[in-house]
Parts: C-alpha cells; sequence; structure tokens
C-alpha cells in the first residue's frame, strides 16, 4: 500500500507541474501551490491579469474507464470553494475576480502524454 501511495504522489507532482508550467507559458503568475487548510487543499492559485484561478488538477494513467474530469465531485467542489475562500479571506485580503478551473493530465511512464485545461470549470453559484 506504501508503495501505490508513493507512485500515486510521484505521478501527481508529475501532472501539477506540468499544469504549473501551462499556466505559466500562459502568462500567469503561479502564486501558491498545494495551499492546504483544514478541510481542504487546492492545488495550483495563479493569477493573470485582474483574476485568480483557483486549479484543481487531476493526474491519470491512461484507463478507458477513468477520466480525471469524473474525481471532480460535488463535495469536491464545496471543498474546493471553502478553501479558495479561506484564501481569499486570509492570504489575499483583498477583493476581484477569481474562477475555478481544472487541469487533467494524461501521465504514463512519468511523462505526459495530455493535457485538458477547462477555464471556469464550475462556480460556487452552481452547488
Amino acid at each position: 500500500m506504501q508503495n501505490y501511495q508513493k507512485n500515486s504522489r510521484k505521478t501527481g507532482d508529475v501532472g501539477e507541474q506540468a499544469a504549473a508550467d501551462f499556466l505559466e507559458r500562459s502568462g500567469y503568475t503561479v502564486l501558491d501551490r498545494n495551499y492546504t487548510v483544514r478541510g481542504g487543499e487546492i492545488d495550483i492559485i495563479a493569477k493573470k491579469d485582474d483574476t485568480v484561478a483557483f486549479v484543481e488538477v487531476k493526474t491519470r494513467k491512461p484507463s478507458p474507464l477513468s477520466e480525471g474530469e469524473q474525481a471532480i465531485t460535488p463535495a469536491k467542489k464545496q471543498r474546493l470553494i471553502a478553501t479558495a475562500e479561506r484564501y481569499y479571506n486570509e492570504v489575499l485580503k483583498c477583493r476581484g475576480n477569481c474562477r475555478f478551473d481544472v487541469c487533467v493530465v494524461t501521465v504514463s511512464d512519468r511523462q505526459v502524454k495530455h493535457l485538458k485545461y477547462y477555464v471556469n470549470a464550475f462556480d460556487s453559484s452552481k452547488q
């Protein structure tokens, strides 16, 4: 079980780095990574112009049975929203535009095979 967790974490790290690189190439500044509070975590927090993007990264190995998008459940969305509110109030301490993005990365042999990025994948009013 411990080896599975190590391998899973390594795979996740590859996906998160790919997402961060994608954001930086797209003109974003990464403000924070793996922001964690009791009850939630946000993989990447990035800013471009006056918009802060709270990014959930889902990294998967190629599988016809599992898509990363399916892992964004209503409960996961609620945890992301609550964590983003804490970040906004405690770290940014300002008001402005924000959105929730999702990045799905497919990795095989620790190499990125595919990256899909969903801008404004969900918002807090749809819960």
